[in-house]
């Protein structure tokens, strides 16, 4: 089973941009290096949080004036949330962007972290959880189901269960192209509308 990340692929990729969205906000997906095995960095989103409570994220949230860049955006969010400093994080890379039934434009960075202790903002973040790559590319841990989505037809929805921990929805989609990118993993295909 694989434990390391290629990440030139991450670095190499050409993102892509959504534009057509009233807000905009950025995630940081932090890889972690322990013992030889690279982890994902998520939190798990406080239970009182209007939207998507007690859903496991990366760490981010929406843009705001101060920012300079979405970058900025993703860095400052980071550190709020967790307590990552901007000059920590090694960004590697940034993934295409997604929508979210919230009305946003998320833009995925990737970055490698130090691995130490984190402290979360307890208004936001319940817990800060580190997945190992082994148990997110063990295939007992992955499923997927189709939907109908009211804007965008037929759509794939994975699932990644780790470690009593379920990743899905954006971040599972954000994880989904991490992983396609810089592992072996292959999501399964969209839905044939013939079938």
């Amino acid at each position: 089973m694989q434990r390391r990340l290629d990440l030139e692929p991450v670095a190499a990729h050409e993102p892509r941009d959504i534009d057509d969205q009233p807000y905009d906000a950025a995630v940081l997906a932090p890889i972690v290096d322990r013992d030889g095995e690279d982890y994902l960095l998520f939190t798990r989103r406080a239970d009182d949080l209007g939207e998507h409570p007690g859903q496991m994220s990366f760490p981010g949230g929406g843009a705001e004036p101060i920012d300079d860049s979405i970058l900025e955006t993703a860095l400052r969010e980071a550190d709020e949330e967790i307590g990552l400093t901007p000059a920590e994080a090694d960004v590697v890379g940034q993934l295409d962007d997604i929508r979210t039934v919230t009305e946003y434009a998320v833009t995925p960075f990737v970055a490698r972290v130090p691995d130490r202790e984190y402290e979360r903002d307890g208004r936001e973040v319940a817990e800060i959880v580190l997945l190992p790559l082994s148990g997110l590319l063990d295939p007992a841990n992955y499923e997927y189901e189709r939907r109908e989505h009211p804007y965008y037809g037929d759509i794939v929805i994975h699932y990644f269960r780790v470690d009593g921990y379920t990743v899905w929805g954006a971040t599972g989609r954000i994880l989904v192209q991490l992983l396609e990118l810089a592992t072996e993993f292959e999501a399964p295909e969209r839905i044939d509308r013939s079938q």
